[in-house]
Parts: structure tokens; C-alpha cells; sequence
């Protein structure tokens, strides 16, 4: 029997494509910088649960080569491209659990300091015979869905491959974990689901990561660290400037 298996969803940072709601107060170069940073420290927050494969699908195709260098010995990559984040979300998905995984969970690369306890309670909400007395209770979910505080998800993990739950959704909009929770219902899939948490998008956010940062542990998110101390040590004045003050709508999943 194969592990159960925690998939990233990655894209290749680009200058002047990725994370461009940064853009200011970060430089476009700043922002896929960041952007790589955080996706880096993610895959190591997936690297660290025991007895769960890891492994990262690259958008685009092309670039899966780039990706070898992020992961862990026996991470495994997987190219995909589609139409929207749905199709690639049912297309990798789909692909882990034909593969044998008992438990497909596909995270988003643009929260870093998400718990990885709940990364661990997702696993367990899929799982009819959890070993964790807190999720006794649960009687093993078909869905577990992470909810984004913008009305997406940064989270969703599935047993059996379930195309029409990515189907006909208003990708990109905060409409997506209300949509996607009804059709699951009206699929007759029972959803379990995590606390909120954010994804790294608007100025506000990255004030918000920056926040977070103080009060972690000094050897957490050591690339986003970096980050954030070369572009201080590399600003005009006495520091860089401000991050906050440049919050727009942020429609993600």
C-alpha cells in the first residue's frame, strides 16, 4: 500500500507573472523572488510530516526539470497544465490516487506559516481509522477542504477522484469554497473542514507574514527570512520600504 500523499501546487516564479498584486510595493523581481521563497519553505513544511509522500506539481510543464533542486530525495514532480487551477487541481489529484495513494492532499504554495498541524488534522479527517483521539469523532470525511480567509481554499484532499467537484467553479473569485461545498453536497460527499487561514497576495498580507515572522521560531521559513533581510540590506535608506498600505481585493484560490 502506497502513503497518502501531499501534493504543492507550484508554479515557476517569473519576473513580472508571479504574484504581480505585490507589485508595489515589492519590484516584479522582488515578488517572484518572494514568491520562491515561500514556496520553498512550504515544501519543507510538507517534508517534515512522517509517513506522508511528498510531491510538487509544476506548472509549466517545461519547467519541472527547475523543481528537481526544491524537494527532498524521492520528492515526487508531476507537469501539469489546464485550463484553470481546477483542472490541474483534478488532474493531479486524480493522477496520486490512480497511482495507488489512499489519500491525495493538494496545498497551495503561498502560506508558509500554515500549522502543519493542520496539515496532520487534514490526514486524519480523511481517515475512517484515525489513530488520533481528538478526531475520534470524525468518521473519515470523502472531502477535507482548507477554507481561505478570501473565500477560496488553500487545502483540499480526496480518497476517490471526484472531476465534477472542480467543474463550473468561479475559479479566481471568493465564491470558491461556497461553490465547491455545494456541489460536494449535492454529490452526496461528506467534507470535513480545517480552520481558515490566508494565502500571501496584497501588501496588507505580506505585513501580516511579515508579523508572523517575529513571533516564529528563528530557524522557521528560512528562505522567506532571507528574503526579507537581503531586500532590507539592500534598501536606499535605513530600511526598505514599507509593506503595508497597498491592500487590494484579493480573488485566489
Amino acid at each position: 500500500m502506497c502513503d497518502p500523499v501531499l501534493v504543492i501546487m507550484a508554479k515557476q516564479p517569473a519576473v513580472g507573472r508571479t504574484k504581480t498584486r505585490l507589485s508595489p510595493p515589492l519590484t516584479p523581481a522582488e515578488a517572484a523572488a518572494l514568491y520562491e521563497a515561500m514556496l520553498r519553505d512550504t515544501i519543507q513544511l510538507g517534508a517534515r510530516l512522517e509517513d506522508v509522500r511528498l510531491a510538487i506539481a509544476v506548472t509549466p510543464p517545461e519547467a519541472t526539470s527547475t523543481f528537481r533542486r526544491f524537494g527532498p530525495p524521492g520528492t515526487i514532480l508531476l507537469p501539469v497544465a489546464g485550463v484553470d487551477i481546477g483542472d490541474c487541481l483534478n488532474q493531479v489529484l486524480g493522477r496520486l490516487l490512480a497511482a495507488g495513494h489512499p489519500q491525495a492532499i493538494a496545498l497551495n504554495s503561498d502560506g508558509p506559516t500554515l500549522p502543519d498541524a493542520y496539515l496532520r488534522q487534514a490526514f486524519a479527517r480523511l481517515d475512517a481509522d484515525s489513530k488520533h483521539p481528538a478526531d475520534n469523532q470524525h468518521p473519515g470525511a470523502d472531502v477535507v477542504l482548507g477554507p481561505s480567509e478570501d473565500g477560496g481554499y488553500y487545502l483540499i484532499g480526496l480518497k476517490q477522484a471526484c472531476p465534477e467537484l472542480f467543474r463550473d467553479i468561479e475559479w479566481s473569485s471568493e465564491r470558491v469554497t461556497v461553490q465547491t461545498l455545494a456541489r460536494a453536497q449535492a454529490m452526496g460527499l461528506s467534507v470535513a473542514l480545517l480552520p481558515p487561514w490566508y494565502d500571501v497576495d496584497t501588501s496588507a498580507d505580506l505585513a501580516r507574514l511579515q508579523g508572523e515572522l517575529a513571533t516564529l521560531p528563528a530557524e522557521a521559513l528560512p528562505h522567506t527570512r532571507r528574503f526579507f533581510a537581503r531586500r532590507r540590506q539592500s534598501a536606499p535608506g535605513p530600511s526598505a520600504p514599507p509593506l503595508a498600505g497597498h491592500a487590494d481585493q484579493i480573488r485566489s484560490t
